[in-house]
């Protein structure tokens, strides 16, 4: 059983559809300081990223794991203590990350029971307070819940949020929230598509497969410096939770609020699945999501973890470079990001094109440039999963140009192009544009 999930709030924000040139809003939700180290993984890659997404909350989830006793406060707290050691010289090398003392205050509790016993009257947290707070600020962006973990502090501002607040106030405060759970770590999440249909709520369960090997973690991440040295070695898998964040990072080929478009967190189906269960653990726990039966929320599309593995290198060689940042203090030392330019447009908004078909598009990119004085190479590819022609296009390019045929037979279809630049520095880096071609 299926339903189509109508996406009111993705495609208009204050009635015009945003671009994402600005960084995503995102609160994490995490059990760190438990017995698998990954989210002490994703949290140092997260924070090697701040440049490009803007973190507004971390909270931790530390009830549903009571064997944390305290630990998440440690773990957090030796990380923060490194990144504070190598902010210097990560703002050498690109401006806009904060400082150690602004993650240190936007650092909450959440529940203090788990799952949804820990959802109600008189159970408001620090965690859930900060949640409502961040929604509610003057800011037009939507607030993303990234996931590590169980859900029920966002449960929590959502039952505060309805029980004091008009119908409509509460229908403004919702239409805010966008939600990527890591496989579901409890009941909560049924619970809040039961109760407020109408949430963006992805669950992605294709997120394994994707992370680098021991040895490349070794070498790039936990041998560079501060941040390294709490880079823990994997138990289980590397970096699950990661691709929540890797979703929405401001890079030129995400865009967040289109989830079938797919990027480095994935691709999603607008069709919303009915019953997605959480991890297996879940249910032996004594959880039950049934009882919330039927529930909908956008599940993986088809490719799965492929989805995420497309862009795999590139998002290897991204954080290598963001490692080698923290850990030198001269501009010089490290590589940086090409400035991908379609015609004049250097910025990482998607670009917009209409044709009609049977003409030629053509596109330039030769006003890209590297900061460091790379070669730069360039690729020009056909993405067809977000679109919905299913023929094949002919590309001819000259490195930088590209001309497309538009074939007859595309007409009212819509297209995605993807540019990558690349340059030759090491690692190389890569920057990306996205042309959605609308063809008449």
């Amino acid at each position: 059983m299926y339903r189509i999930i109508v996406l009111l709030v993705i495609l208009t924000l204050g009635g015009i559809e945003k671009t994402y040139a600005d960084n995503s809003r995102i609160i994490v939700l995490s059990d760190i300081g438990g017995s698998d180290p990954d989210d002490q993984q994703s949290m140092v890659h997260l924070l090697t990223l701040l440049d490009r997404i803007d973190l507004e909350g971390i909270i931790y989830q530390h009830a549903w794991v009571n064997f944390n006793k305290g630990n998440e406060v440690t773990v957090t707290g030796k990380i923060f203590d490194a990144y504070e050691k190598v902010w210097p010289n990560l703002q050498i090398h690109s401006k806009g990350f904060p400082e150690a003392k602004a993650l240190r205050q936007l650092t909450k509790h959440g529940q203090k029971e788990a799952a949804m016993k820990g959802v109600g009257e008189g159970k408001d947290s620090p965690g859930s307070e900060w949640i409502i707070q961040m929604v509610d600020k003057d800011d037009p962006r939507p607030v993303w819940i990234t996931t590590w973990s169980g859900i029920n502090t966002l449960a929590q501002a959502l039952w505060k949020v309805r029980n004091t607040r008009t119908p409509n106030e509460v229908k403004k405060f919702v239409q805010k929230i966008r939600v990527y759970d890591i496989l579901g770590q409890d009941d909560a999440g049924a619970w809040i598509v039961t109760q407020f249909p109408e949430l963006i709520y992805i669950r992605n369960k294709a997120v394994y497969g994707w992370a680098p090997d021991d040895n490349w973690t070794a070498q790039k991440v936990q041998a560079i410096g501060e941040l390294g040295k709490e880079y823990p070695k994997r138990i289980w898998a590397t970096e699950g939770d990661s691709p929540s964040f890797l979703y929405v990072v401001n890079n030129g080929l995400n865009h967040p609020e289109h989830p079938d478009w797919g990027g480095w967190g994935g691709r999603f189906d607008l069709t919303a699945q009915v019953g997605i269960r959480s991890m297996d653990w879940v249910v032996r726990s004594g959880l039950d999501e049934t009882k919330y039966d039927p529930y909908y929320m956008l599940g993986s599309s088809k490719e799965g973890a492929d989805a995420i593995r497309l862009w795999q290198q590139d998002i290897f060689n991204d954080f290598e470079a963001r490692m080698q940042w923290s850990h030198t203090g001269t501009y010089q030392s490290a590589n940086h990001h090409p400035i991908a330019k379609i015609g004049k447009d250097s910025s990482t908004s998607v670009i917009y094109k209409n044709i009609k078909a049977g003409k030629t598009l053509k596109l330039e990119a030769g006003k890209s440039v590297d900061p460091d004085g790379n070669i730069l190479s360039y690729q020009w590819s056909y993405y067809p999963q977000p679109g919905n022609y299913k023929g094949k296009l002919h590309f001819t390019d000259n490195q930088s140009t590209l001309l497309l045929d538009i074939p007859h037979d595309a007409q009212n279809c819509t297209l995605h192009l993807i540019l990558r630049v690349t340059d030759n520095g090491t690692p190389a880096l890569t920057s990306y544009r996205r042309i959605v071609v609308k063809v008449r």
